[in-house]
């Protein structure tokens, strides 16, 4: 039996299991899939917005693969931990592949960004994805005025969940604390702000497209400011995503006005410089006009706008977070590897890999991690034969146990399901997650042994 442990149960976890079951290489793979999590699924659980139920769909796809008869899902297990250190696993597993993610945000390194209401947009999709180490009513929604600071998919995903009616986000499986807060928020006006033009921004165009069919809210564009974009007159020459994205700001811009309730202000060539306070809170951001400066980046003008806003969350990127026991490479923000072998001083570490966003840093969607899935487990594979003639200790689980831990198994997950299934139809609504550490461990209940 050729033992390998798979640190993470998001797609890059679950790709790379799937990977390992799959090939006829080495037939006789066991893989145990732990997460510190007692719920699977990753980012896809805890990061996909509630009203993306497609995309959230796919945690079919990942079921089947953590059903499979040699993959086991470990969940409640923390790995890098004093019970848990890496050099433990390796004597546990003949390999074990860290697929972690990238879950720290990036800062705007700007004076205020620490006040009072001002967020991540990380902390704020936590918040209402339910993450039980999310601050469980952290978020005062009851505002004017809210900024989001990038112009991304997520920084799409958390303005379209602000600008939201409460009655779009019932049939969601949205905890009910979150929904309850949605819905006395006062908030009437969300800016999303970005430093360069609409055809240098990294949002995809369906997800744009979805900020102009909210019922409840219209989106505000100003031309005058798009026409500082050289691309934005004539985009015909751009790549097709990007040109879409802009014929639909385009769009906007030229569009009557509505009478939709919230409006969403999408803002470009703007530059957070400083965030601003009263009575101790944050309650403006001041920005920086910026220009092209003619090698695809901006420049500063030196003149300064601020936008109100009493709830700030800063969506400029993610970073990965240090293994411990692990290598790491902390200006990419991802662990040194080649191919997946993690590398130490520059050399192969025996058995250890990486897969994923800690891997190549936070680039792609979703299906990006099945073919980095697949190269590193094509390392793998390569050093099986040297791998598979060092012994490992005896049963993993039985170890795990004895070290103090309490894993939460897959019976335990369905017993979770089960539980958010009774949750909401206690309330009136579909499913609803169970937000807290206690909840999901009682929930767990024999699942949890």
């Amino acid at each position: 039996m050729f033992r390998v442990a798979v640190v993470g149960s998001g797609p890059s976890g679950v790709y790379t299991a799937q990977a390992l079951v799959q090939q006829t290489a080495v037939p006789d793979v066991r893989v145990h899939v732990l997460d510190r999590l007692p719920c699977p699924y990753g980012l896809v659980r805890y990061g996909v917005a509630p009203d993306h139920e497609k995309i959230k769909s796919l945690q079919g796809t990942l079921r089947t693969v953590l059903e499979h008869e040699r993959v086991a899902f470990v969940g409640n297990v923390e790995a890098g931990t004093p019970e848990l250190p890496a050099r433990r696993l390796l004597e546990l597993y003949h390999a074990v592949v860290y697929c972690t993610g990238a879950a720290a945000d990036r800062r705007l390194g700007v004076p205020g960004e620490d006040l009072p209401g001002s967020f991540s947009a990380t902390e704020f999709v936590s918040w209402y994805s339910a993450h039980p180490d999310a601050a469980p009513d952290g978020f005062a929604l009851g505002v004017r005025s809210a900024v989001v600071i990038g112009v991304g998919n997520v920084a799409v995903d958390v303005a379209r969940i602000l600008a939201r009616g409460a009655a779009e986000l019932l049939p969601t499986d949205v905890p009910q604390g979150a929904l309850d807060l949605l819905s006395g928020s006062t908030l009437r006006e969300v800016h999303m702000v970005g430093r360069r033009g609409p055809s240098q921004a990294k949002f995809t165009t369906k997800e744009l497209r979805e900020l102009g069919s909210l019922p409840d809210a219209r989106v505000s564009v100003d031309p005058a400011e798009l026409a500082l974009d050289p691309a934005y007159e004539d985009p015909s020459e751009l790549p097709t995503a990007l040109r879409r994205n802009v014929e639909v700001v385009r769009g906007w811009a030229s569009a009557p006005p509505s009478a939709r309730g919230r409006v969403i202000r999408l803002r470009f060539h703007l530059r957070p410089v400083e965030l601003l306070a009263e009575a101790g809170r944050v309650a403006a951001v001041r920005f920086e006009r910026t220009v092209p400066d003619g090698a695809g980046g901006v420049r500063g003008t030196g003149s300064y706008e601020d936008i109100e806003a009493q709830l700030v969350l800063r969506s400029v990127g993610y970073r990965g977070t240090p293994v411990p026991g692990l290598p790491f490479d902390p200006a990419r923000g991802t662990v040194p590897h080649a191919g997946g072998r993690v590398l130490r001083d520059g050399r192969p570490s025996h058995g250890e890999y990486v897969a994923g966003w800690i891997k190549r840093g936070p680039t792609g969607v979703i299906g990006t991690n099945r073919p980095c899935a697949k190269e590193t487990v094509a390392s793998l594979l390569a050093d099986a034969g040297a791998l598979a003639r060092r012994e490992v200790a005896g049963e993993p689980l039985d170890v795990l146990r004895q070290s103090g831990l309490r894993p939460v198994q897959w019976p335990g997950w369905l017993a979770i399901e089960a539980a958010e299934t009774a949750l909401g139809a206690s309330l009136g609504r579909r499913s609803v997650k169970i937000a807290d550490w206690a909840g999901l461990l009682d929930a767990a209940g024999d699942g949890r042994v």
